[in-house]
């Protein structure tokens, strides 16, 4: 029985000893070579002084040596942080000193950046380098070299006391304070998860998984364990292809990936700038998506262009992981409206509740989501008045307690039984007296032929409480003005939704996650 996340790598070595696990450019290893490598870094990291439910931070740019550091810090009964390798030292250093790290797995290049990081930083003690360049400055801290780790003579597993329970990893995600918060999953957590995508979207061990999603972001957390359960090779997209549509569309193609996974934007941008229709897809099984809405007419136009492939759009917060599924179907060519999130996936379960606390039973109903079961998260690190806000006890179970999850996610019912997300119950706005979703203009405008990519904020007015303003990235600006968005908008919204302020731009900045980059975009709206 797997209930441990390092178990799905032990089981997969001795199943299938001689696949290939993980592989990056032209260097890969088995499942037995990854098992064995994660053995001796797990010994090198205990005789280092990590303990059971220690939290030890990776700050590599992904590589295989970061999937090492993943299985080595599990096997010594430890908790990995993944901290975004381009993030600003300053966060890099509020995440080692609020969840304690007191030993950093990183690479020579990244170790560079370690003195700026150990000015703003108290805790970390020791740092292990994942390459064997051998060339880092000294630094104020006990580092040890990749050589421990060819050296470590012990192979075995590690005899450490962890349990389902036990923390696996944290994530950290932005906060509405400014400072990131710590999501502290733990192996039921995403066992739950991983144990429901495996059986029921079929991936094999004859399956080439992609892996794009940064392993700071929960996406990734289907392509590392979902990969390693069912004996699949796991391909690591290059940081730099990440965002180049053409180059990853070849990439796609050159590695024969049969189980893509990632955010809509990138789907979307390598539907408008990848030249697909160029690219043979054939082996292509599985499209699934996850973490944005996917505009329906770019998700229309890839069902074309790859025919064959089954699509998925899995649905759920950090906090839960995926909760929700829904596999599409042929999309009409008249459909505007966004696809359905779906319905629970085993052994979790979702609900809605209105603001009177009523269950959302039949369409037209709004509530918010909340979702119940192994699936939910322990909480955030270090903050229990956060955790305690959405974190709470289930409002429909009194007799016994039954930790349930605030999504903060607005949905309703369709015809089928299916959730249909509406939006953030925070980008609920007033403007005018009027309530309206911000949402619901974004798939406005993104109804247009040439609208390519479109972010909606509500900049705030003293006088109107706020002002709707719409930047858009066209196919072809020169042929478009702000006017006839305006008027295209006018045959969909009523008017008080139609934005008042409308920007042209070359491209939407991004997150590290892929995402469009709204804080940017309201702190670039309120400056100017």
């Amino acid at each position: 029985m797997s209930y441990l996340l390092q178990h799905l790598l032990i089981k997969s070595a001795q199943n299938h000893p001689d696949g290939k696990a993980v592989t990056f450019g032209k260097e890969s290893l088995t499942y037995q070579e990854l098992d064995t490598i994660t053995n001796k870094a797990a010994h090198v990291l205990i005789n280092s002084g990590v303990k059971n439910g220690d939290r030890v931070g990776i700050y590599i740019n992904k590589s295989i040596p970061s999937v090492i550091s993943i299985y080595a810090i599990l096997k010594a009964g430890a908790v990995y942080v993944p901290l975004d390798s381009q993030a600003p030292q300053s966060r890099i250093a509020f995440i080692i000193d609020n969840c304690e790290i007191k030993c950093l797995l990183t690479s020579t290049a990244k170790a560079k950046s370690l003195p700026g990081i150990l000015e703003q930083c108290k805790s970390l003690q020791v740092a292990l380098i994942t390459d064997d360049q051998n060339t880092v400055e000294p630094l104020p801290l006990d580092v040890i070299s990749w050589d421990a780790i060819n050296e470590e003579k012990e192979v075995s597993l590690p005899e450490v006391n962890s349990i389902s329970n036990d923390l696996a990893y944290i994530i950290y995600t932005s906060g509405s304070t400014g400072n990131p918060k710590g999501v502290m999953i733990s192996h039921l957590n995403s066992l739950t998860f991983v144990d429901w995508a495996g059986d029921n979207l079929d991936v094999l061990p004859t399956d080439t998984l992609s892996s794009h999603a940064p392993l700071h972001f929960d996406l990734s957390i289907f392509d590392i364990f979902v990969g390693a359960k069912a004996g699949a090779n796991v391909v690591l997209v290059p940081e730099t292809l990440s965002m180049f549509p053409p180059r990853l569309a070849s990439w796609i193609e050159e590695n024969k990936i049969t189980v893509w996974y990632s955010v809509p934007s990138i789907l979307s941008m390598m539907v408008t700038h990848g030249q697909l229709p160029k690219r043979n897809f054939e082996n292509l099984r599985k499209i699934i998506f996850a973490g944005e809405v996917f505009p329906v007419k770019y998700l229309r136009e890839l069902m074309k262009i790859i025919p064959q492939a089954e699509y998925v759009n899995l649905y759920g917060p950090t906090e839960t992981n995926v909760i929700t599924y829904y596999i599409t179907p042929p999309i009409p060519d008249e459909q505007t409206k966004p696809i359905p999130i779906g319905i629970s996936c085993q052994n979790m379960q979702v609900f809605a509740l209105t603001k009177q606390n009523e269950l959302v039973t039949e369409p037209g109903q709004e509530g918010e989501l909340l979702a119940r079961g192994t699936c939910v998260a322990q909480g955030y690190w270090g903050d229990k008045v956060k955790t305690d806000k959405v974190f709470i006890d289930n409002p429909t179970q009194p007799n016994f307690r039954d930790q349930a999850y605030r999504t903060g996610d607005l949905v309703t019912l369709d015809e089928e039984g299916n959730y249909i997300y509406l939006g953030r119950i925070d980008h609920m706005i007033k403007s005018r007296g009027y309530r309206i979703e911000i949402g619901e203009i974004e798939s406005a405008i993104y109804s247009h032929p040439q609208v390519k990519e479109a972010a909606v904020i509500a900049i705030p007015d003293d006088l109107i409480t706020n002002r709707i303003k719409a930047i858009i990235v066209m196919t072809n600006a020169q042929e478009v003005e702000a006017s006839d968005i305006r008027m295209f908008c006018s045959d969909k919204l009523p008017k008080y939704m139609i934005p008042e302020i409308i920007e042209f731009m070359e491209e939407l900045p991004k997150t590290s996650t892929g995402k469009v980059d709204k804080t940017t975009l309201l702190k670039q709206a309120v400056d100017s």
